[in-house]
């Protein structure tokens, strides 16, 4: 996708957020929290926790259809008889761990060109999933590799990680904005009356900054959780020794990133099923593969 689209792609959702939060909060009836006579507390909170989740949720129901304008991913048709072998033989595998998994629906499957090796799912619920690998990693892993990597993002489906994980962003966004009003306000009675509104905004700018650096450590810790038990998904899938020689591959091909992780939405870094590297472990959305690994041959994953 080019800068100039991607530019306008990000306007367009952000204006759409904009509004459809704007439209919420006045039929819900949330009145302004800051009065002559301070806070209103539950007018804070309704305030915050409609902007906390409402971008989150709408964020994942747009999932689906951001990542394959972000990404370029092309779905392949489940119905054509016009598949090439390796798309049919990518259908049948994630269908074939999407029954096993349980899942009602078969979720779309898709491929991106990337010279990266990785795959992720996305969609806003298991009956609306997405499931897509990269070029490179179809062309350098084998089939056995592959199989663990699809059993991988197939579990994260089945487990309603990308529910769980809006479910903790907007309890973070939320959490983050209150508190972030509360200390500005306190902060700013300390000043003088004609300086408290200017004072008032940019300590609140500065403190979402930096409590959403701390709610992300928070926000990743689960996401790696989240990571442990979809191994332990894939191994039940695919076989452990499948999903054990996915990671290895990854492993060994861990240093083939591209510019196309700069260009990914947010939203699908966690569902991938490899992450970046170690230089800030705690902010990682993925364990360190060795140590998932590990895990998996502990037989704890």
């Amino acid at each position: 996708m080019s800068f100039a689209k991607r530019i306008f792609v990000f306007l367009a959702i952000n204006i759409l957020v904009i509004t459809s939060i704007s439209i919420l909060l006045a039929v819900l009836g949330v009145r302004p929290y800051l009065s002559a006579h301070g806070i209103d507390y539950s007018q804070l909170l309704a305030f915050c926790v409609v902007w906390g989740f409402g971008g989150a949720f709408i964020s994942l129901a747009m999932s689906r259809i951001m990542a394959k304008w972000m990404m370029g991913v092309k779905v392949i048709d489940a119905n054509s008889t016009a598949l090439q072998r390796h798309e049919r033989w990518l259908v049948d595998q994630v269908h074939l761990y999407s029954r096993k998994a349980g899942l009602q629906k078969m979720p779309q499957v898709g491929i991106y060109e990337s010279a990266e090796i990785n795959a992720f799912a996305t969609g806003p619920t298991k009956n609306r999933a997405l499931v897509a690998v990269s070029s490179g990693l179809m062309n350098r892993m084998n089939e056995n590799e592959i199989q663990g990597v699809l059993a991988h993002e197939v579990a994260h489906i089945a487990n309603g990680d990308m529910v769980t994980m809006t479910l903790v962003q907007g309890v973070m966004n939320a959490f983050v904005m209150f508190v972030a009003r509360v200390l500005a306000y306190a902060i700013s009675l300390n000043v003088k009356e004609e300086s408290r509104r200017m004072v008032n905004m940019l300590t609140t700018i500065v403190l979402e900054i930096a409590l959403s650096v701390l709610a992300m450590f928070a926000v990743s810790w689960v996401s790696r959780l989240r990571e442990y038990r979809a191994d332990r998904g894939g191994a039940d899938l695919a076989g452990r020794d499948k999903m054990i020689a996915a990671l290895q591959a990854l492993k060994r091909n861990s240093m083939l990133r591209t510019e196309a992780v700069a260009n990914e939405p947010a939203s699908i870094a966690a569902f991938k099923i490899s992450g970046g590297g170690r230089m800030m472990a705690l902010l990682s959305t993925h364990p360190p593969l060795e140590k998932r690994i590990a895990a998996l041959e502990r037989g704890r994953a």
